[in-house]
């Protein structure tokens, strides 16, 4: 009799997914990496060592990522105007719209809500954006309730304007410029002093480095995992204690970077993109700044979808990847289209697939 021929080693895909990071039409493109079983113990009828059953479920691509806890971009506050440095706010104290940043000569710079710099003196006349940003800010501040909020400095400009001097004890000119007011987007936290009172301060010499007041997380991350970090995600956060908040990501920058660090034997060093988190409620937010936090990162959601283990897939010899269903004591191979990854589990359609079947898997 001749000896029993034996069914070749069946090529399991690995859980070692690489996933290459391009998103074609939304879905992930994977690369994947075969094992062709060898040490793995084989029976000679064909069947699997072990199987796992396919599930219909709701599969996430949730993924847990190591953040940084901190505060909003930070920038250089340069002096209005040329002086000497006579006061300035301490280290970690927020200032907010109205609130004196610094002080020079005596005369104390305030801080006013807007996206322009102030960058030049204004009064009766001029146009631009950074007028409309002054007409805001005296409006909200109640001591222009009438103005029309336009890019004219006009003469009411000009008496909301004198109101807001007098408030100050300031010369009431009804003009104003850098040497007055500075603007930022929002409330900032003073973060380091650039200088030290006596010093002299003027345009583009630095005064205060500044960040946002609101606490943030940066994370980075992989480029195969941006999709999951994509602005308006919900997210989690552990915060250092073990306290967990609610947040969002806020934005992406998909402009990959090379960690820094040297990874020595000529290998190349990994790309990441950060994103920047924030969260839900600040006020629940304890912990120093930098301190180390976990982000869980939802992801993507298929709802009632059909999934097998990552390593039941099987690399087929034509190309694409299959799932060997074992049914009354028989093996055979179904091609499959994958969709999502996530929780050791990969989505699969195909014909033939139902709820409930047994698939081969690897059995270590």
């Amino acid at each position: 009799m001749g000896s029993e021929r034996k069914r070749p080693a069946r090529k399991y895909v690995i859980a070692s997914l690489a996933v290459a990071g391009a998103l074609v039409g939304g879905a992930a493109v994977a690369s994947v990496s075969g094992d062709d079983g060898k040490g793995q113990e084989r029976r000679t009828d064909g069947l699997p060592q072990k199987t796992d059953t396919i599930k219909r479920q709701d599969l996430s691509s949730r993924t847990q990522v190591d953040g940084t806890l901190g505060y909003a971009k930070e920038r250089k506050l340069n002096g209005g105007a040329q002086g000497t440095v006579t006061w300035l706010p301490d280290t970690g104290a927020v200032i907010k719209q109205n609130e004196a940043l610094y002080e020079a000569d005596g005369g104390k710079v305030w801080l006013l809500y807007g996206e322009r710099p102030m960058y030049r003196k204004l009064k009766v006349g001029d146009k631009g954006p950074d007028v409309r940003q002054l007409k805001q800010n005296l409006r909200d501040l109640g001591y222009g309730a009438d103005l029309s909020v336009d890019e004219t400095f006009t003469s009411g400009t000009a008496k909301a304007l004198k109101r807001w001097q007098k408030s100050h004890g300031l010369k009431q000119t009804g003009e104003t410029g850098p040497d007055q007011i500075a603007f930022a987007p929002s409330s900032v936290r003073v973060k380091k002093k650039e200088a030290a009172i006596g010093d002299q301060t003027g345009p583009g010499r630095p005064v205060l480095t500044v960040t946002g007041a609101e606490r943030e997380v940066q994370i980075k991350l992989d480029v195969a995992d941006a999709g999951l970090a994509e602005p308006g995600t919900p997210v989690e956060i552990a915060l250092p204690g073990g306290d967990k908040v609610k947040g969002k990501v806020a934005s992406l920058d998909r402009s990959a970077g090379s960690d820094e660090k040297d990874q020595g034997g000529g290998q190349d060093p990994s790309v990441k993109v950060t994103a920047r988190v924030t969260f839900a409620d600040p006020t629940q937010v304890k912990g120093i700044d930098q301190a180390p936090v976990t982000v869980d990162l939802r992801g993507k959601t298929h709802e009632n979808v059909l999934t097998v283990p990552v390593n039941a897939l099987l690399a087929l010899p034509a190309g694409g990847f299959g799932v060997q269903v074992v049914e009354d004591g028989k093996a055979r191979e179904i091609p499959v289209k994958l969709g999502l990854f996530g929780q050791g589990r990969v989505e699969v359609s195909g014909s033939g697939l139902r709820e409930g079947m047994k698939v081969g898997v690897p059995s270590t």
